[in-house]
């Protein structure tokens, strides 16, 4: 059953549960309503009566009792209780009778009195010094009863336009919830027939927009891991291609004698050294393929960053050196946090490498710590980062100018983001030069991933 169906039949037997229930419970309440009521009615009568009998000339008296009972139809007795004697009555004789024998011992405090199968609402008035005399004001229950079933009958009738229209409003709601929801699971299938470029934005509000959000977010992102992969698998294969090509081309010609002596000692050089530069690759690329899973690669431990800063600084002078570039480091105070000292000091290393690469004549180290944030910043005075790299700039198998393998940036953003931290790069404005900006927080102990 699709769901619109689901969600009405469930909203339609919620409101038919209900509005049974309401109406079980007013049918209930109804009769002691009615009971209520008819006896705050008969209370006033009697009050009526009590007056009209306490006025003292007979000649006003007695019409106006007359008229009033004729008019009004009252049923209504007047006995004395102690001689169980009917002064007067417009019920029945046999009903006043009983009422009379039966008043003290079984009808004085109850609201409805019985007689041969009839049952009357009454309400009972002393009217005489001492309470000898009582004023009985009674109304058949038959007549409420028929309140009540004719209230019953329009009640019935309410309750099922309102559950028509209760319905019909649950299914245009409901419509247009899982109107979004059907949208959406057709920008699903696009997405599982990796047609990303066709996914559009469905109209819709609350949780359903926030997931709607999140799908697009997952398209977009899919769609960008499937052209990485594609862009790795392409740009590894040209990488592994390109010294393989070079060490079968002088084995071969070693082998069939076109190399001699001079030659086949350089070719053979040239073979160790792809083969070395081949091995890099290869063991870099198993580095990111670990890194990115989660295999046991990353151990870390309570590590003084600042300390690592200052050992990678250290062990890069010489490179600097060489090429005459001035390393300066402006050193915070230190900074304790969880990670894998020896992971965070390679992609330390690759950063400060790579800046010393792109310099004219200086590199700058700064860090700064801030409540429980470090931030490291690697600046050169360089050519700055070419706009069309800079976006990807930390892919795979991307290399600037001077670049080795391509994989030394992306390790290093693989390995801060398994310590829990950001890394970015971007020009520097109003001068030359790129800036490198790593970002760490404080992490607790035995935190690996």
């Amino acid at each position: 059953m699709r769901l619109l169906y689901q969600l009405n039949a469930a909203f339609t037997a919620l409101i038919i549960v209900v509005m049974s229930i309401t109406a079980f419970f007013i049918y209930s309440l109804l009769m002691d309503t009615l009971i209520l009521d008819e006896q705050r009615q008969l209370k006033q009568r009697a009050g009526w009566l009590v007056d009209i009998t306490n006025e003292q000339d007979p000649n006003v008296r007695i019409p106006q009792l007359s008229k009033l009972i004729q008019d009004r139809n009252f049923p209504l007795l007047i006995f004395d209780r102690n001689e169980e004697e009917v002064l007067f009555r417009t019920l029945p004789k046999s009903t006043a009778q009983s009422w009379v024998e039966r008043y003290d011992s079984e009808l004085v405090d109850k609201e409805v009195w019985e007689s041969q199968g009839e049952s009357y609402v009454v309400y009972a008035l002393p009217i005489a010094p001492g309470n000898n005399r009582v004023l009985v004001m009674a109304t058949p229950l038959d007549d409420l009863q028929a309140v009540q079933s004719l209230f019953a009958v329009r009640m019935v009738g309410v309750f099922f336009i309102g559950l028509m229209l209760a319905i019909i409003v649950s299914y245009f709601l409901t419509k247009r919830l899982v109107t979004p929801l059907t949208r959406l699971k057709q920008e699903v299938e696009k997405i599982e027939k990796r047609q990303f470029d066709q996914v559009q934005t469905v109209k819709s509000s609350g949780e359903i927009k926030e997931v709607e959000r999140s799908v697009r977010q997952m398209a977009y992102e899919l769609e960008r891991y499937i052209t990485s992969q594609k862009q790795f698998f392409q740009n590894a294969s040209h990488e592994l291609k390109t010294p393989l090509m070079s060490i079968q081309g002088y084995a071969e010609g070693i082998r069939d004698g076109v190399f001699e002596r001079d030659a086949a000692d350089k070719g053979l050089t040239v073979i160790v050294s792809e083969t070395e530069r081949l091995k890099k690759i290869v063991n870099e690329m198993i580095l990111l393929a670990k890194l990115d899973s989660n295999e046991d690669v990353y151990h870390p431990e309570e590590t003084n960053v600042v300390e690592l800063i200052s050992q990678a600084k250290d062990r890069l002078v010489p490179l600097a050196k060489g090429k005459d570039i001035e390393l300066h480091f402006e050193q915070s105070e230190s900074f304790y946090t969880y990670i894998d000292r020896e992971r965070i000091l390679q992609a330390l290393i690759n950063m400060v490498g790579n800046a010393i690469r792109h310099a004219n004549h200086q590199v700058t180290l700064h860090s700064f710590v801030k409540n429980d944030t470090l931030k490291f910043l690697v600046t050169d005075d360089g050519e700055g980062i070419p706009d069309e790299l800079l976006p990807q700039l930390f892919e795979r198998f991307i290399k600037g100018k001077g670049g080795e393998t391509g994989l030394g940036l992306a390790i290093s953003r693989a390995i801060v983001q398994r310590s829990g931290g950001t890394i970015r790069a971007y020009n520097n404005e109003g001068k030359q030069g790129a800036t490198f900006e790593i970002t760490l927080t404080k992490r607790m102990a035995n935190k690996d991933t």
